[in-house]
This record gives structure tokens, C-alpha cells and sequence, in this order.
């Protein structure tokens, strides 16, 4: 299974969002590429006390709902909502400067790989409490999937 723990896997999404360009067009949803990028830092950002993020986490959620998402044989489908703290229509970062925010994006997307304790809060908003490998997961899961939703 693809990871953040995997050093291929990183070097993979950190390809592919080197290819994204800020006018890059989606293929589904409303984010403009710089929202997405915003929205993906706000994402790993949720992980430790730097982002706090309002938990909708349910016991259904916590297990059924978080093994489909992380272990299960079905991509994320297409429009799935987000917490408002981490939509940058509501409360999310606003996009500044693109190549800077790419940058702050991937910055943070190798400090997952190589601090074991990236996630300190570790307490998914969805999901509820994490592993440092299941954060992992998620966190390729969720880059991965907006990189397809913009064609990469």
C-alpha cells in the first residue's frame, strides 16, 4: 500500500505536484489549483496543534468509514466535503504566492517522511485517532487524490 512511509511513494506525489501549474483546470470539484495546494498544507497542518480542526468523528466513522478510506479497494470518489477550517472558501489559508506555497507544500510533505512524530495531535477530524502509518497513508491518499482531481 502506497505511503508517505515510502520513500518512492513521496518522490512520486512530489512529482507530480512539481507538474501542476496554478491555472491547471480540475477535473472535477470547485478548488483552483492554488486553493488545493493551500488546502492540502491546512490538511497536514490538522495533523499536529498548529491547525486545529473541528472532529465530526463517530464511532462509524472511526471504523468502518476510516478502514474503506485508508485499506479499502476504492479510490476516493469525487467530491467529498471537508472541514470548513481547512476549505479555503470559508475558513482555509488563502492562496498567496504559488511557486511559494508549492514550495511550503512540499516542505511539509518531506517533514512527514522524516519526523516520525509529524503528527503530534493525532487525532483525525473524520477518523478520530491515528497511527503515525495510518496517518501516513492518509496523507498519500489525500495528496494523491487531489493530484488526479487536476489530471496528475
Amino acid at each position: 500500500m502506497k505511503s508517505l512511509a515510502d520513500r518512492r511513494d513521496t518522490a512520486d506525489l512530489l512529482d507530480r505536484l512539481a507538474r501542476l501549474r496554478p491555472d491547471s483546470p480540475p477535473r472535477w470539484g470547485r478548488m483552483t489549483a492554488p486553493q488545493m495546494v493551500c488546502h492540502l498544507r491546512d490538511a497536514f497542518l490538522m495533523g499536529t496543534a498548529a491547525k486545529p480542526v473541528s472532529h465530526v468523528a463517530t464511532l462509524y466513522r472511526r471504523t468502518v468509514v476510516k478502514w474503506l478510506a485508508l485499506y479499502g479497494p476504492l479510490r476516493w470518489p469525487a467530491g467529498l466535503a471537508t472541514r470548513p477550517e481547512i476549505d479555503q472558501t470559508i475558513a482555509g489559508t488563502r492562496p498567496g504566492e504559488f511557486t511559494s506555497d508549492v514550495a511550503a507544500l512540499a516542505a511539509l510533505i518531506v517533514r512527514v517522511t522524516s519526523e516520525p512524530d509529524f503528527f503530534r495531535e493525532r487525532r483525525h477530524p473524520i477518523f478520530g485517532p491515528l497511527s503515525d502509518a495510518s496517518w501516513r497513508r492518509w496523507a498519500y491518499l489525500h495528496v494523491d487524490h487531489h493530484l488526479r482531481q487536476y489530471g496528475l
